[in-house]
């Protein structure tokens, strides 16, 4: 499958082929956060198969991290170079594969820890290319049809983790073998990536010269144009506004549970129905967030939910009654529902360098997602975990003060979709 050159089109596409191409970009973020739930689940199951240690699991977690790193960095030369069908293709097979060795290495099949490092290592470089693609198109997809779509798909994402959440616990109720569920998802990845990139439209990539006949610059042009983005000031600002959103998010993800428990005195099963709460108040948060965002905007929508945000989780540290720990976790959730895609859509408001930028903001989104559980657990150790959330607080003033740099550019009129 190749991708030729199609001319930039003069004439809106019709709406059934946006509708088409939208629900394509739905199904990519599904199974990508299908895939992540997948493997995550499953972690304790590794744990007691390859008898690691606490500290362990942390150490061969982080070959995901580092092939996440990489990913995002070479996603946009991938893109450029492949295409946006082969190139999702390639990273979620990619994740596929990186599953099947994960759950032979992880299962009593072959109990391996260097076999589960290189499946995370693979795993994490096709999802962290796979985020930068499916971002970059998405927001094509956004400006075509012409309307906020893009907090929609990063709710299809949230909609995969709950999918492969809820797959991979039947699994273990029902003693299926690690390498087993593992494979069984990986091959519907695969399947479902091959069928849904046949939606997404065949035409010459933003900023893409491949399929040119002008002579392309040397690699260190490249290079150079690539890293010159981290040079945009506005771009920076953006970067400000996700790391603050995804610190909060992420930090919910890893701490809100305990700091239920240890900070609040709650039980185990109290802490793991507070962190279900957040998770539906985020889902919830981006499908509604497309029309609330075309109703009042970026900036103000951002502003609003920074504010919401700092308020939900001052009152979960702070509130001492059982319904202010509900409310502010509602308002957690909500408030960091948005950071992530309206960053997205906004770094990639360019013509010529939506990929660069994609991929530099979401280089800065990862690092709040990796660094922010372990300084918060160094804060935590000595000062207690509520205390250590104080952090997401101040953050969260910051992306409070960079939202004008989200501000919304001049797109074109396009029919939106009907379906």
């Amino acid at each position: 499958m190749t991708e030729t050159h199609r001319p930039s089109q003069t004439a809106p596409r019709p709406a059934r082929e946006l509708v088409a191409w939208r629900n394509a970009i739905f199904a990519i973020f599904f199974l990508s956060g299908l895939a992540m739930a997948s493997w995550v689940a499953r972690i304790p199951a590794i744990r007691d198969d390859t008898g690691l240690t606490t500290q362990g699991v942390g150490l061969v977690i982080l070959g995901s991290s580092v092939g996440a790193v990489a990913g995002l960095v070479a996603a946009p030369w991938l893109l450029a170079r492949l295409g946006a069908r082969l190139g999702m293709i390639g990273a979620l097979i990619t994740v596929s594969v990186g599953l099947v060795f994960t759950g032979v290495g992880g299962s009593e099949l072959l109990p391996s820890v260097p076999l589960v490092v290189i499946g995370l290592v693979l795993f994490g470089f096709g999802n962290g290319t796979v985020d930068v693609m499916m971002n970059v198109e998405g927001a094509e997809a956004e400006r075509e049809i012409g309307r906020t779509v893009m907090p929609m798909m990063h709710a299809f994402f949230s909609f995969g983790t709950v999918a492969g959440a809820g797959i991979a616990a039947a699994a273990s109720s029902l003693d299926v073998p690690v390498s087993w569920h593992l494979g069984v998802m990986a091959l519907g990845i695969a399947a479902g990536i091959v069928v849904a990139v046949r939606y997404v439209p065949l035409r010459a990539e933003v900023g893409d010269d491949t399929h040119t006949d002008a002579p392309r610059p040397p690699w260190r042009e490249r290079l150079k144009a690539n890293l010159a983005v981290w040079g945009d000031v506005r771009l920076l600002l953006i970067g400000v506004i996700m790391l603050g959103m995804s610190f909060a998010e992420g930090s919910a993800n890893d701490w809100l549970a305990l700091a239920t428990v240890d900070g609040h005195g709650f039980d185990a099963t109290t802490g793991a129905l507070m962190f279900g709460v957040f998770t539906v108040s985020i889902t919830a948060g981006r499908v509604v967030g497309g029309p609330v965002l075309d109703r009042f905007g970026r900036v103000p929508v951002l502003r609003t939910l920074a504010v919401v945000g700092i308020a939900g989780l001052s009152l979960f540290i702070f509130g001492t009654e059982t319904w202010m720990l509900v409310v502010g976790t509602v308002l957690w959730g909500v408030g960091s529902s948005l950071g992530f895609p309206v960053g997205m859509s906004a770094a990639a408001d360019h013509p010529t360098d939506s990929a660069a930028r994609v991929s530099a903001v979401a280089i800065i989104g990862y690092c709040a997602f990796l660094a922010g559980p372990p300084l918060l657990g160094f804060i935590g150790q000595h000062f207690g975990i509520l205390n250590a959330l104080l952090v997401i607080l101040v953050l969260l003033v910051l992306s409070f003060l960079a939202a004008p740099a989200a501000r919304e550019n001049a797109r074109p009129a396009a029919p939106a979709p009907t379906a």
